[in-house]
């Protein structure tokens, strides 16, 4: 049951350079897929009303489609990682295809918002030795997660068990800017603060938590 929640250790010690959990003992949220104009301002709203920067985790084609909404993700202190430029599963994409959708999005950043990504999460999840070598070479961090919320299944049951039973006081918390999970990520939200306010967790920030 706990693999569909949290990577197995064996994973994590097999890419030791991986980010899998938070560098200091506070919980860090993170958000895949966006911007939406579904999700996202609901997003940034919920986060403003408990004072939390996170970072999300933006598809370049997203980027550009919604610059608004990501130059809105940044003006209100969040910070901004690579997803791809299309959301790629790249462990079945040659590398120069996948060194070529990291750079895109990367560009996306840049061109768009005069941003110059650090962090990168791949898509569903997959990546594989030669992506850690391929970011080397990019000097990009690849950031994993230590509890997926399964937000994406839109039903907030799920959401509530996964973190009530597997949030830990270093976990990073993957949740979803998407049409999936739009209709219940601000009760996801609210519940993660609520789990973690009653397990005395802090929820810390990107710059400290992926240092």
């Amino acid at each position: 049951m706990e693999i569909m929640y949290s990577p197995p250790n064996i994973i994590k010690l097999t890419f030791p350079s991986t980010i899998w959990n938070s560098r200091v003992n506070k919980v860090l949220f993170s958000f895949d897929d966006g911007p939406t104009e579904v999700a996202t301002v609901k997003i940034l709203d919920k986060l403003d009303t408990f004072n939390i920067k996170v970072i999300f985790f933006c598809v370049g084609n997203n980027v550009i489609k919604y610059p608004y909404l990501a130059e809105e993700i940044l003006k209100r202190g969040h910070s901004i990682g690579n997803h791809t430029q299309n959301h790629a599963r790249i462990t079945k994409i040659g590398k120069e295809k996948v060194v070529s959708e990291i750079k895109e999005c990367s560009n996306s950043a840049q061109g768009k918002l005069n941003y110059a990504q650090k962090y990168f999460r791949p898509p569903f999840g997959r990546f594989s030795f030669n992506t850690q070598r391929i970011l080397n070479d990019l000097n990009m961090k690849n950031v994993m997660w230590s509890l997926l919320t399964h937000d994406y299944e839109n039903d907030l049951n799920i959401v509530k068990f996964a973190l009530k039973n597997y949030l830990k006081q270093n976990s990073i918390v993957v949740f979803h800017d998407s049409i999936k999970s739009a209709e219940i990520i601000t009760d996801s939200i609210n519940y993660a603060v609520e789990i973690a306010e009653k397990k005395k967790f802090k929820i810390g920030n990107p710059a400290e938590c992926l240092s």
